[in-house]
């Protein structure tokens, strides 16, 4: 089998960029033969079709990027397929994703989302994304390593450190955290809220309004928004600093860093929705908030990003779920239970990291992949 796998590569610290290059690392481990490309750069990819001659072209990005993962290849004979996450709503494409005998998602969620919208479900098969299971690993607290980022950011070896990790922090949840803190900030141990955010235009506005939130709430001199550029070999030891990993996500079709907590040996407190109904055992690896809110619309205005012409309104026959809300005191009580019990946060944190080794792992998916297009598409 020649496998050409089409991300943002070389990889970003991104989501997309990880879950494409952990796949071509798992591959080239299994003795695949296989090559990364970026998935915009035509004239690249054109260059592996000709002298590679791929077997598949699988390209990891969303629906709306269809033109690149599905429909270039397709034009210099290749087939494709793609391994889609979901923003909400699969506004176009749908003929072409169709007429493919294969599409992987990253969830049972994703899948129903793309099934709603007018995809053959019977295409359709879930392939987790992958962990670094070797990376993210359990690390003792007197680990140099782990002292080292915790005094960084100003965290004493008394203070419980929360985690949250995002693009920005408020769609992972970290508005919900900061109302939950803010009322058990008396009935729980020291504590320090650790906000990782990446560095982008687009979040300033966000990261404001977050700590204006956190002062409104009294718990300012408790929070700590880390904009810095980081690279993905800094992640584990961030993750590896704090004792509760917390994001009861608004949009998830995954959850990438709930499970890199849980390699890590961490409990989450997470969303009882979505990609966490895969990914997390309520009770067990972490605990799950039910829902306190839906948000939905009624019509979406798309351009030519999503294949429309610029400012194209789509009206919802039936309204849409576009975003979703943890129970704020859900969130409190399970952190409460967590900040008062050093035990309890152990024994989910091992629960955890035996299921992200077991059906994570970032070969174990490689595996499946090879799997799964041999026994649909009788490549091998």
């Amino acid at each position: 089998m020649k496998v050409l796998v089409l991300y943002e590569y070389p990889p970003t610290p991104g989501g997309l960029a990880t879950q494409g290059d952990l796949l071509y690392k798992g591959l080239l481990e299994m003795g695949i033969d296989a090559h990364a490309v970026h998935f915009e750069s035509a004239q690249e990819k054109e260059w592996y079709y000709r002298w590679f001659k791929p077997d598949v072209a699988v390209g990891v990005g969303y629906w709306g990027h269809t033109p690149q993962l599905v429909l270039h290849p397709q034009h210099f004979g290749v087939q494709p397929v793609p391994w889609l996450v979901a923003d909400g709503y699969i506004a176009n494409y749908q003929e072409v994703l169709n007429d493919l005998p294969l599409i992987l998602v990253t969830s049972n969620w994703v899948k129903e989302m793309y099934v709603r919208d007018g995809i053959d479900g019977a295409k359709i098969e879930v392939l987790p994304v992958g962990c670094d299971t070797d990376a993210f690993i359990p690390y003792s607290k007197d680990d140099p390593k782990i002292l080292s980022v915790r005094k960084a950011l100003g965290i004493s070896p008394d203070q419980l450190m929360i985690l949250t990790v995002g693009g920005d922090a408020a769609s992972k949840g970290a508005q919900e955290v900061m109302q939950a803190l803010a009322i058990i900030d008396s009935k729980v141990p020291d504590w320090k809220y650790v906000c990782k955010v990446w560095p982008q235009p687009r979040t300033k506005l966000q990261n404001l309004a977050d700590l204006e939130m956190a002062t409104h709430l009294g718990i300012e001199k408790n929070v700590t928004y880390e904009t810095n550029t980081i690279s993905r070999s800094f992640m584990p030891y961030l993750v590896g600093a704090c004792d509760i990993y917390a994001a009861p996500s608004r949009l998830e079709g995954f959850g990438m860093p709930q499970v890199e907590a849980g390699a890590c040996g961490k409990p989450v407190v997470s969303i009882k929705a979505m990609g966490m109904l895969d990914t997390l055992i309520d009770g067990k690896t972490a605990f799950l908030a039910d829902i306190a809110q839906k948000i939905v619309v009624n019509e979406v205005m798309l351009g030519t990003e999503s294949g429309f012409e610029d400012r194209h309104k789509v009206v919802f026959k039936v309204p849409r779920i576009v975003d979703y809300r943890a129970n704020v005191q859900d969130i409190a009580k399970y952190l409460t239970v967590l900040m008062n019990d050093a035990g309890l946060r152990s024994e989910m944190g091992k629960a955890g990291r035996i299921r992200v080794v077991k059906n994570f792992d970032y070969r174990v998916v490689a595996k499946r992949f090879v799997q799964l297009v041999g026994d649909k598409l009788g490549i091998h």
